[in-house]
């Protein structure tokens, strides 16, 4: 079968995927220049499987093989009346992009915010991640927002 033939599931992650996502997980972070407590990464996985946080993994396989995962999470804003979606974090595996995996991905998260009512599905990313650029702005549009933190 030819890569852009591959057959690709996405769901929700499962606790025995932790092996696989966790390599991801941290290469996510060493991309974005950052390094995590042990502590945050064990209790982010514990919160996508406790039903009272609205808080989910969703991974891409190819058959037993995670390929990518989504980070995504429902809260509540002044701005609607339904809850929004904050896709906060989106990785594939390096040998896997190119193949519309982010894009399957993404759509999970749209299809999740759909059955939930959301009022708006949103994320963001850093200026100089051109590559996610090019998918962002194939399936989403720029509001404009420029984001400001404060150190806590």
């Amino acid at each position: 079968m030819s890569d852009n033939q591959l057959i690709i599931s996405v769901n929700l992650v499962q606790e025995d995927d932790y092996p696989q996502w966790l390599p991801y997980w941290l290469s996510y972070q060493k991309f974005y220049q950052v390094q995590l407590p042990e502590e945050t990464t064990l209790a982010a996985w514990k919160r996508f499987f406790d039903a009272d946080i609205p808080m989910y993994c969703a991974v891409a396989k190819e058959g037993q093989k995670i390929l990518g995962f989504v980070h995504y999470v429902f809260h509540g804003s002044t701005w609607a009346v339904n809850d929004f979606c904050y896709l906060e974090d989106l990785f594939v595996a390096p040998e896997a992009r190119g193949k519309h995996i982010g894009k399957r991905l993404i759509e999970y998260v749209k299809q999740q915010a759909l059955a939930r009512q959301c009022a708006r599905l949103y994320w963001h990313t850093q200026e100089s991640n051109l590559n996610a650029h090019r998918l962002y702005d194939w399936v989403g549009e720029k509001p404009g927002v420029i984001e400001y933190r404060m150190p806590l």
